[in-house]
């Protein structure tokens, strides 16, 4: 099998280099995080047996398919762009969006309801690595949603184009990011023991 040198030379990394660098960062403050959490485990497994049982499983589930579903959406509407077909990409992102705001209904009605069991922060080790875990997950969720947005704009506008989608790949990356370290913290907090 031979790759012609044309085919090589149009072969690029999708975005920008700015966004790679910005999530290399966050991946690597992310696994910090995750490390201090697994760590932590092993050293007080009863504790964090326990704990996890005061979470819903199946709420975590469900937060896993809606941003996965989001992620599916905006690949999507990313090939719309390149299809030369904004305002269907621009759709597509709103419906992204829309499967989002499911995530953020079901986090914060998980997070009131941890608080109403007097499960906050200062509780026990368990539940301080989860409220920073999935609470700087869930600031990444919402700047996520602003970045979708702001890209539905830009198709509406038809700023993105096959000749000019960097900057939209850029941000499809990003929930990308989001939707990979989801992927990781659902079952590190919700299922393993």
């Amino acid at each position: 099998m031979s790759i012609s040198v044309e085919t090589v030379a149009t072969r690029r990394l999708p975005g920008d280099l700015a966004m790679w660098l910005f999530i290399l960062a966050e991946l690597s403050v992310f696994a910090l995080l995750i490390l201090a959490f697994a760590v932590t485990q092993a050293l007080k497994p009863q504790l964090f047996a326990a704990s996890r049982q005061l979470l819903d499983t199946s709420t975590g589930l469900a937060m896993t398919l809606s941003l996965l579903s989001a992620g599916l959406l905006a690949a999507l509407a990313q090939q719309r762009v390149r299809q030369a077909r904004p305002g269907q990409a621009a759709l597509l992102l709103l419906l992204a969006l829309l499967v989002a705001c499911g995530y953020l209904g079901l986090k914060l009605g998980e997070y009131r309801h941890l608080l109403s069991l007097g499960l906050g922060l200062e509780h026990n080790t368990f539940f301080t690595l989860y409220w920073i875990l999935t609470g700087f997950h869930f600031l990444h969720v919402l700047l996520g949603m602003l970045i979708l947005a702001w890209l539905a704009e830009g198709c509406r506008r038809r700023r993105y184009g096959p000749g000019n989608c960097s900057g939209f790949e850029s941000g499809v990356l990003y929930w990308h990011m989001v939707d990979l370290v989801w992927v990781v913290l659902f079952p590190l907090v919700y299922l393993l023991g």
